[in-house]
């Protein structure tokens, strides 16, 4: 004759207790989702630009009122002649309030002719959006733009 069905159970697998109890302690012991800060984008602006970005040459194009924080326009343009000694080598946005502050960074070269990225980006909350160009002659520029979310994007 074979054993109850309840103790069978347990010899093959986690009782009802023990899975409750060791996803109360996975819980307890998870690293908390990550929160991004004015100072966490300052460290990744650091990471990507070694050397410190002077304010200028950077247009960042972005409504001042986002109504829905999920799809956000936004177009980052730099005064560049675009040419093989004087080009803009990257583009980097990023986004000071998003659980993840690096929205995206983008490689140029002379062939690509204008210095312009145009995207769609979500946005957590209201924030400061910071675009930066590193240029061919080693130098980095920077712009900053303030929008609002009234209804955010990354949850």
């Amino acid at each position: 004759m074979s054993e109850p069905l309840h103790l069978a159970r347990r010899e093959h697998g986690l009782s009802r207790r023990q899975a409750v109890a060791a996803i109360g302690t996975a819980c307890i012991f998870a690293p908390a989702a990550a929160e991004a800060t004015p100072d966490t984008a300052r460290r990744l602006l650091s990471e990507l630009v070694k050397v410190a970005p002077k304010a200028g040459k950077v247009r960042i194009d972005i409504p001042e009122i986002a109504e829905n924080g999920n799809s956000v326009p936004i177009a980052v343009a730099v005064d560049s002649p675009m040419t093989p000694t004087d080009h803009v080598r990257a583009i980097h946005i990023i986004s000071e309030r998003n659980p993840l502050p690096g929205v995206a960074s983008f490689l140029l070269g002379p062939d690509n002719g204008k210095a312009e990225v145009h995207l769609r980006m979500r946005l957590a909350e209201s924030q400061t959006v910071i675009a930066v160009a590193e240029l061919s002659d080693g130098s980095a520029w920077v712009a900053t733009r303030e929008v609002k979310v009234t209804i955010g994007g990354c949850n």
